[in-house]
């Protein structure tokens, strides 16, 4: 072994052990100058001037900042420290609780850390997993400690570049995302503050509750089929307000039998129902004394019926609370009527786009959300082999859902998406098929959206026709 191998192995290990040579008021005076100037960085101050790129990651990472990688538990994270080239500067992976105290032992541990080892900046690498890590990144920027976050994805392909194994745990995932930070293979991340927070947990409890809804109604279905198979066509509306008042008051064929006509009227009197409902009651007798249900173990399918009933009638009034408020906090986003004036786009659609969008001053390009929500294209070609473009799937799934029923909205409703529709699909060269075409349609929605809440313009179907590209007309306008 050469002297420059032993000279470097030598001072590798005085640095790692500069914390056992320096006295306690020493390593508590530095600490302290630490504290004094550390600053945190979000994505409001690096990614809203101008695009934040790889090299401009690359720069973020100084020779000062001591780097940390989190692998995220539910209870329990794991952290190691590296520096600016990848050494390790930590002994083994530091063990800490999902609580106030955990989070204050990571952060002496890391000052402890930098103080030994001449580092003036902190940023914590995270791998995002669910909902445990929003505490824990909240935390560490109010203690200005930088946090960004690594691809799930990239972690799981990068494990055996470490030690040529594929095994993974909680101890090696830490130094893997650490690596990927040092190397610029990282994100701002982005939790949603003000009215986007509220917004956003507002459409997500919506979609929980219709969740709930249609799972209440499938079971109901399920035990009415067995019961009173024709309890459809006696009803109409299987979930309408009638229907449900008498799925909570006389559920099965001998229920209604005995009530009669006049007893189910007087149970929509009571409920104090009006509309076109009561002409329906002689029918549902009709159906019911002539249905082929069971008759035995009808005690307990009624008590169920009844259950589901209930919880679906709440479901409904619980949700058209939730509809109404969220509805009144996207008119408070600057702009947001003016997408309005989008045939098709209504007030429920526009709040799951912007609630999953967020602020849209984080984003320089229209590309960017495009990626963000998994519409983004990518094709897997080399040589003479053309793979297929399709998008990525990759972002945020209910963005991406969100922006798809847009589409089909629009294009049912909106005369000029209609057409944009008809040309996409017949077009001579490169036809699309109709998933494609509504995939296109849904990119081009996003680009309106981005530009209407960015400038404040109003939606013109006109322009919007124009801006699109066609052969034919191109050569008509050259001609």
């Amino acid at each position: 072994m050469n002297s420059k191998v032993k000279k470097a192995k030598k001072q590798a290990v005085i640095n790692n052990s500069t914390k056992h040579i320096l006295s306690k008021e020493e390593l508590a005076r530095r600490i302290a100058v630490i504290q004094e100037e550390m600053e945190a960085s979000t994505w409001r101050e690096l990614e809203t001037n101008g695009k934040f790129t790889k090299n401009d990651k690359l720069t973020f990472i100084s020779d000062d900042m001591l780097i940390l990688g989190c692998d995220i538990g539910s209870e329990m994270h794991y952290v190691r420290a590296i520096d600016s080239r990848g050494r390790e500067l930590s002994q083994d992976a530091f063990s800490f609780s999902n609580s106030s105290e955990g989070f204050q032992s990571a952060k002496a541990w890391a000052l402890e850390l930098a103080a030994a080892n001449d580092k003036h900046q902190i940023v914590l690498g995270l791998e995002p997993t669910g909902h445990y890590w929003f505490c824990l990144a909240a935390w560490m920027v109010s203690n200005d400690i930088s946090v960004v976050q690594v691809n799930p994805y990239a972690v799981k392909q990068t494990k055996e570049l470490e030690d040529n194994s594929q095994h993974k745990d909680d101890r090696k995932d830490p130094k893997l995302i650490a690596n990927l930070v040092k190397d610029g293979n990282y994100g701002m991340p982005y939790l949603p503050e003000g009215l986007y927070a509220d917004l956003r947990r507002l459409s997500m409890l919506r979609d929980q509750l219709t969740g709930d809804r249609v799972r209440n109604a499938n079971r109901m279905h399920r035990e009415m089929k067995i019961y009173f198979p024709e309890y459809r066509d006696a009803f109409g509306k299987s979930d309408g307000a009638f229907t449900l008042e008498i799925l909570k008051a006389a559920p099965f064929p001998e229920d209604i039998v005995k009530l009669g006509v006049d007893g189910l009227k007087d149970i929509w009197y009571s409920a104090k129902l009006r509309g076109r409902g009561y002409s329906r009651a002689e029918q549902i007798v009709r159906y019911a004394g002539e249905s082929v249900g069971l008759k035995h173990g009808t005690a307990g399918g009624r008590k169920a019926v009844k259950i589901f009933a209930e919880q679906m009638k709440s479901l409904s009034e619980t949700l058209e609370e939730i509809e109404a408020e969220l509805h009144q906090k996207c008119r408070e986003i600057p702009y947001a009527e003016n997408i309005l004036e989008i045939r098709g786009i209504g007030e429920n659609i526009l709040a799951g786009i912007l609630a999953e969008m967020g602020d849209i001053t984080r984003f320089d390009d229209v590309s960017e959300l495009q990626k963000l929500s998994g519409l983004g294209l990518v094709a897997c070609s080399s040589g003479k082999h053309k793979g297929e473009t399709k998008i990525s799937h990759r972002g945020r799934k209910r963005l991406r859902y969100w922006l798809f029923q847009a589409a089909k909205s629009a294009v049912s409703h909106g005369e000029e998406f209609k057409e944009l529709h008809a040309y996409y699909t017949t077009r001579k060269e490169n036809p699309l098929k109709k998933m494609q075409s509504l995939i296109v349609i849904a990119c081009k929605i996003l680009r309106i959206i981005f530009t209407i809440l960015r400038t404040g313009y109003r939606y013109d179907p006109v322009k919007m026709l124009r801006d699109i590209k066609r052969p034919g007309r191109a050569a008509a306008q050259a001609a």
